[in-house]
């Protein structure tokens, strides 16, 4: 019985780093893709040697780029938040493992305790889904 309690304390921590980690990606895609297709003013601090942002983002020339990536985080961050949702639900084991993957993809830490929770847990939902 420690083992069933564990595995669904670990589950619950891995659908909760996967909201956390979505709604992050969520809140900086939707940023990028503000800032690139608006031509938003981003902001510069007039610290010494800290790199402006325009000469790190293509802002000026071209900014396609920093749309589509903008696009690309922002739809990570919604599946990342949907599998998070399923795997607190134990609803559907593919979602919550595609969710903790899409957390994963931009290579952090806690995306990677999402994705290593969310696998350990697979016993916790429906034999049907799995």
């Amino acid at each position: 019985m420690a083992g069933n309690g564990d595995r669904g304390g670990l589950l619950s921590a891995g659908g909760i780093l996967s909201i956390i980690v979505g709604v992050l990606e969520a809140i900086v895609g939707g940023l990028l893709t503000a800032v690139s297709a608006f031509g938003l003013p981003l902001w510069e601090p007039q610290i010494p040697f800290v790199p402006r942002f325009g000469t790190i983002l293509p802002l000026e020339s071209n900014a396609t780029p920093v749309l589509i990536a903008g696009i690309v985080v922002l739809v990570l961050g919604i599946v990342a938040i949907a599998g998070g949702i399923a795997a607190l639900k134990r609803s559907s084991f593919g979602l919550a493992l595609v969710g903790a993957l899409c957390a994963f993809l931009p290579l952090n830490v806690l995306g990677l305790l999402a994705l290593v929770f969310v696998s350990l847990g697979s016993g916790e939902f429906k034999a049907e889904d799995i």
